[in-house]
């Protein structure tokens, strides 16, 4: 093979510089650590043979001449996070570029999507990419800082560029880690993705009567933590009738207002997130959420507002980018790989509106992601790169 094992561990350490705190990685979409590993690897890219291209998003391509396959993952991390997510799919896509081009081989092109870790939505580059969301409205996003999306842009200065036609692209294949521990428990290195499953988020606010905690009796409180608490804990149980093993739910993010100790919560605004690989199971579970807030607003004397629902539909993985995968899997890694849904959400989620998508994992130590313990032995991350690039054609 063309790949070099030890030019791709190089870039991607080189990588894990930009944000690095301690073990891991603070890089989240459009901050300077985020803009500066994106200029550093349009850089890569240049010097690879590629073409860098921005777009409005600040997506970043790195295009081969004439129709090719593209591969690549995202490069913005979470608030505190593992230094693996995203990057690795970024950076092996770029080594198996850069090594195709060195022997000749086919045409491969490479993406960075800004934004997958929702900052502003849900996987928010490559949603816009894929014509899921219009730029107008993802610019009315606001993070949880209540800065809109349209204002981080700004940013951007001249890393913004023309529209990136997707018709030039045959399909798109993704490298990532696992993000949990199915591989690792099983010493397994590779694990070929059959579908992704489907996501629905939203923010909702809960509102009360802020007042004072020592002199208001508990039975005339309006207070919203308590609406949240009750709510939580009627969800689980109702949920429980309609859902698998399989199905998550999660309330991540919390906002108190005014988060006094001496004061009765007037407020608090929080995150709702389901995901199933059932799309109607997902319908039902908004269904129960939605009643539940109801009740629980009409019991406690509360307000409830409700955010935009964003959310992406469970798809499965092209039957035939997936055979490859599955074919240089048994070669690469015999004994050692197994077919899996992602419970994880991804970029080819929103890609495969344009073309055909497929995805491989390599394992998560300990099935730890999303935090700064995130990491994958480096054989492992090797055998990735080697799927990724006899797939691709090399």
């Amino acid at each position: 093979m063309a790949i070099d094992p030890r030019r791709f561990l190089s870039d991607l350490h080189r990588l894990r510089q930009f944000g690095a705190h301690g073990a891991g990685v603070v890089r989240p979409a459009y901050s300077a650590p985020d803009l500066a590993a994106r200029d550093w690897l349009r850089g890569r890219m240049a010097d690879a043979g590629l073409t860098p291209r921005f777009d409005a998003m600040g997506n970043l391509f790195g295009l081969a001449p004439g129709p090719s396959i593209l591969l690549g993952s995202h490069s913005d991390s979470q608030l505190t996070g593992g230094w693996l997510d995203g990057a690795l799919g970024v950076v092996a896509a770029l080594e198996v570029a850069r090594a195709s081009i060195e022997a000749g081989g086919p045409a491969i092109s490479v993406v960075s999507f800004q934004d997958e870790e929702g900052r502003f939505g849900v996987t928010t580059g490559s949603n816009v990419w894929s014509g899921g969301l219009s730029l107008d409205a993802a610019d009315a996003l606001a993070d949880h800082d209540g800065i809109l999306l349209r204002d981080a842009r700004a940013g951007l200065g001249d890393r913004v560029g023309e529209p990136i036609d997707p018709a030039q692209f045959t399909g798109f294949v993704e490298l990532h880690i696992e993000q949990g521990p199915a591989l690792d428990a099983a010493g397994e290195q590779i694990g070929v993705v059959t579908d992704i499953v489907g996501i629905r988020d939203r923010v909702i606010t809960l509102s009360g009567q802020q007042n004072h905690a020592g002199t208001t009796p508990m039975a005339l409180r309006r207070d919203a933590v308590q609406g949240l608490v009750a709510f939580s804990s009627r969800l689980n149980d109702r949920l429980r009738n309609v859902v698998t093993p399989q199905t998550v739910w999660t309330i991540g993010h919390v906002s108190v207002s005014p988060n006094a100790s001496s004061i009765v919560p007037g407020e608090v605004r929080f995150s709702m997130q389901w995901r199933d690989a059932d799309a109607d199971r997902l319908a039902r579970m908004q269904g129960i959420i939605e009643a539940t807030l109801e009740e629980v607003k009409s019991e406690m004397g509360l307000g409830v507002s409700l955010g935009p629902l964003l959310g992406l539909e469970p798809v499965a993985m092209d039957p035939e980018l997936r055979g490859r995968l599955e074919r240089a899997a048994l070669e690469i890694a015999p004994g050692a790989w197994r077919k899996m849904p992602s419970g994880a959400l991804h970029d080819a989620t929103n890609v495969a509106r344009l073309m055909p998508v497929a995805m491989l994992f390599v394992p998560s130590i300990g099935g730890i992601s999303h935090a700064f313990e995130e990491d994958t032995d480096e054989d492992d991350l090797v055998a990735g790169l080697r799927v990724l690039a006899r797939a691709a054609g090399l």
